[in-house]
Parts: structure tokens; C-alpha cells; sequence
């Protein structure tokens, strides 16, 4: 049976008779709204349109190559598909970001099921995080690969939720550096220890994985303490790369972000790592657009919206997408109120409480004013 969405809420509906007219009427599971559901030629455009969009289809292998498809779909490309707000909390949460080009990023995040909420940057900065987590509702437990400024939006905007850092990018950030071949026996100790990471299931495992890290430490302290002169003449530590991986693993001991999966209080299995969002939707967005490589910055964006919006929890009715989503123009116009409000702002403060009277008006003591 063919899925239908309520234009009110965006949840599934049933069949509920057939109209005076004997059109099919339907009703809402959630809300209860009773309606019919008119399919126009837009809306089969737009189902065309996202089609063509999720799938691996070219616009070469149709008919024309594609000519007629584009001029049909053209007008989709001007609309915005906008998260919605979450209010129902979440278990577990995870947030990540994933650059399109250089100065374009995109912030997500998501559940085991759903993408939750989406937000477009220049690149991963506390603003940015708290715009993206002010319209989620805060979970038990969110999970992150450490992007840059989201613990501080964490302890703004979520301050009672609990950070994991996933282990498998702990791992990493320590592999970037001491490479899967170390030359020394403190990197080649040290890998082993960031490797066994991977492989901690309780918490005796952890407490002992701590003192180990922290026995390497003492270990080698003479080690690590030898310098070298570069060929500019700077002092700097000859280790300094494998200075940075043992440095990475303290930051998140101190921190205490490493092994809240572990927390026997969460009463739930928590995962450990961002997997779900790796794989389950950063995968599933660069096959998208390796599948439709040549789109513009704008449309690239544009695409990412699209696939985030449609695996939302509850989506709108393709009529109704059609009919509430933002456009260029209006987003435009928005932008420019917004600018002429702000020149208006800025200018009161010139002709208005900033100026005095007596400076536009001669002002003579011998002339006495003798009103009532």
C-alpha cells in the first residue's frame, strides 16, 4: 500500500472510506485528521525528482539525456528543505560534520533511526554546534569524534548530557601519528595500547588500560625529554610527533570522555563508537555524490538537505513541502529585511538620543521665557 503522510504532522496514515465524491479519504494515526489526498503534477515531479536524486540513475541514460527531466525539475533546485524541531529526547545522539568543499561543512546529527537536526557552516565552530543542537531536545548520551569547538556548545546548550568520544577516532588521531609501523619502542608501545582501545568491554579493562598508558609515560619520560635543533636554529622535541599521540590520550583521560559507554547508570547498552553516523549516513551522502559528481557548491548543499529531510523523523506530505519550504527569493528577501533593519538600528542612535537640542538652536540668557 502506497505511504501516505499527513499533511498536518507528517505521520503515516490508514484508509478511512471513500468520499461523497468516491475519492479515497484518509486518516491520521497520530493526530487523527481526516482528508483526501489529491495527487498533483507537481507533486509526482518532485517524487521524480528526489527519485532520480537518492538513486544512481544519470540524467544521460534518459530519454533526451535528461532534457526534459531538467527543465520539469528546475524549480526544485530553488527550494530549501528545513530541519524540523525535535522535541521528543533521544537515548543516544550522534553529531558529526561533513565537508562538501573547503569553506562548506554540514553538521548532523542523529539517532539509531532518524536524522535528527542539520546545519550548514564554513567549518566546525561553537556557534555553529549550539545552532545545530538549540532545536534537538537533549539526549542521555551524545557521541563525537571530537569535532572542533563542540564541547564547549555541549555545556551551553546540552550541559546534563554525558560525551562519548568515539574510541575507533581516538584510535586514529593516535595511528596519524606513530603510523602502523613505529620505529621506536615507545611508538610501537604506544600503538598497542591505542589498538587495545578498541577492545575494552568493562571497566576493571578500562582502569587497568589507564594505568598502563600511564606507566608508558614514566617508562619513557627520557625518551620524550630529547631535543633537537631544526635547520633554522629552533630547539624543538626530537620526538614531537609521538609527543602529540600520547598527548591526544591524556586529553581524554583527564576529560573523562573515553569510557562513558561503560557507565554502569546509563541502564542501556551505549555504543562506543560514531559508526552509525559514518556509515549509515556520511557513506550514504558521498555515494549520492559521487553519483551526481559535477553539481555546484549550492546544489551539492542542496542534496544533503534533501537526503536529511526525507529521512527525518517525520517528513511533510510532498504537497506540503511544495507548499511551506523557503525559497532563494524568500530567504533573499529575509536576508536584505534583515540588513535594512540593521542599517536603521545602527543610524538611530546619530539622529535621535545622540544629538542635543541646544546645538541646533542659538540659545540667548538676556531673553526670559515668563510662561505659565
Amino acid at each position: 500500500m502506497k505511504n501516505v503522510r499527513c499533511p498536518n504532522c507528517g505521520f503515516s496514515c490508514r484508509k478511512h472510506g471513500r468520499s461523497n465524491a468516491g475519492s479515497q479519504r484518509w486518516i491520521c494515526k497520530q493526530c487523527k485528521c481526516s482528508f483526501t489526498n489529491i495527487i498533483t503534477k507537481d507533486e509526482v515531479e518532485l517524487q521524480m525528482f528526489l527519485k532520480w536524486l537518492f538513486g544512481k540513475n544519470t540524467q544521460n541514460e534518459m530519454p533526451g539525456q535528461g532534457r526534459s527531466f531538467r527543465r520539469k525539475t528546475a524549480r526544485f533546485w530553488e527550494l530549501w528543505p528545513l530541519p524540523p524541531k525535535i522535541e521528543v529526547s533521544s537515548t543516544v545522539v550522534f553529531v558529526d560534520g561533513i565537508y562538501l568543499a573547503r569553506n562548506a561543512c554540514i553538521l548532523i546529527c542523529c539517532n539509531e533511526r532518524y536524522v535528527l537536526g542539520w546545519y550548514i557552516c564554513r567549518y566546525e565552530h561553537s556557534r555553529a554546534w549550539c545552532a545545530l543542537l538549540q532545536r534537538i531536545s537533549s539526549p542521555i548520551v551524545v557521541i563525537s569524534d571530537g569535532g572542533t569547538g563542540f564541547q564547549k556548545a555541549l555545556k551551553k546548550v546540552w550541559p546534563r548530557t554525558k560525551l562519548q568520544r568515539c574510541i575507533f577516532h581516538a584510535f586514529q588521531q593516535v595511528k596519524r601519528y606513530t603510523t602502523t609501523r613505529p620505529k621506536s619502542l615507545a611508538g610501537s608501545e604506544l600503538y598497542g595500547l591505542a589498538k587495545a582501545l578498541l577492545t575494552i568491554k568493562t571497566q576493571d579493562q578500562a582502569r587497568l588500560w589507564i594505568q598502563n598508558v600511564m606507566s608508558w609515560k614514566i617508562r619513557h619520560k627520557v625518551f620524550l625529554a630529547e631535543i633537537t635543533i631544526d635547520e633554522y636554529g629552533t630547539i624543538r622535541p626530537k620526538h614531537e610527533r609521538l609527543i602529540k599521540a600520547e598527548n591526544s590520550l591524556i586529553k581524554l583521560i583527564n576529560k573523562q570522555v573515553l569510557f562513558t559507554y561503560l557507565d554502569e547508570f546509563l541502564g542501556f547498552e551505549c555504543p562506543a563508537t560514531n559508526n552509525r553516523i559514518e556509515g549509515g549516513i556520511n557513506a550514504q551522502l558521498r555515494a549520492m555524490l559521487r553519483n551526481h559528481r559535477g553539481m555546484s557548491i549550492e546544489r551539492r548543499i542542496k542534496a544533503v538537505f534533501w537526503w536529511c529531510y526525507m529521512h527525518s523523523p517525520n517528513p511533510l506530505s510532498y504537497k506540503e513541502i511544495l507548499k511551506v519550504m523557503p525559497t532563494n527569493k524568500s530567504i533573499s528577501d529575509i536576508y536584505n529585511t534583515m540588513i535594512m533593519q540593521s542599517r536603521l538600528d545602527n543610524s538611530i542612535p546619530t539622529w535621535g538620543d545622540a544629538i542635543v537640542w541646544s546645538d541646533l538652536h542659538n540659545y540667548d540668557r538676556s531673553f526670559s521665557n515668563s510662561w505659565d
